[in-house]
């Protein structure tokens, strides 16, 4: 009788093992695919990296529009130059919503201000907003938003303007 708790005992303790054991590993695999960078998937391909806007028209200078696909704003300037401004502070980059009350971006996290340009209104941002590459093709604007464009200020080629007829 002897014999046979100690043999009970010994299967109960190898058993609580194994299942603490089990429990560890599902644990591990869990966290290892959880800090696993993603792969980006195939339909992000470069050609969904570029954004149909729209035609010239649709845009009246001085108006800001947002995209939320390619999560940038559309700016079309008072001169009829267009720029691209990433919605990303360049502080810590948190997301600058557009305030048309204002006529400026005004990040929420530190009170960043940019105006229509992207331009440093008031810091703690270091820098304008990043630009993407617009081109205006068929009367058609397409903007770029693969690699976005470092800049410390705006500089008057940095617009895209439509061809006069």
């Amino acid at each position: 009788m002897n014999d046979e708790s100690i043999s009970r005992r010994a299967f109960l303790n190898r058993a609580w093992a194994l299942i603490g054991t089990l429990a560890v590993a599902e644990l591990v695999v869990l966290l290892v695919h959880f800090f696993k960078p993603r792969k980006p998937r195939p339909e992000t391909a470069a050609q969904d990296k570029i954004v149909v806007a729209g035609p010239v028209d649709r845009f009246e200078p001085g108006t800001v529009t947002a995209f939320v696909r390619g999560k940038f704003y559309l700016a079309r300037l008072e001169d009829g130059g267009f720029l691209a401004l990433s919605r990303t502070c360049t502080h810590l980059s948190c997301t600058v919503p557009w305030v048309a009350a204002e006529s400026r971006f005004i990040c929420p996290c530190h009170a960043s201000e940019f105006d229509i340009r992207g331009d440093v209104i008031n810091p703690p941002a270091p820098r304008a907003l990043d630009l993407y590459a617009v081109k205006i093709e068929n009367n058609v604007l397409r903007v770029d938003t693969a690699n976005p464009i470092r800049r410390s200020e705006f500089t008057p080629d940095q617009a895209t303007y439509p061809k006069s007829a």
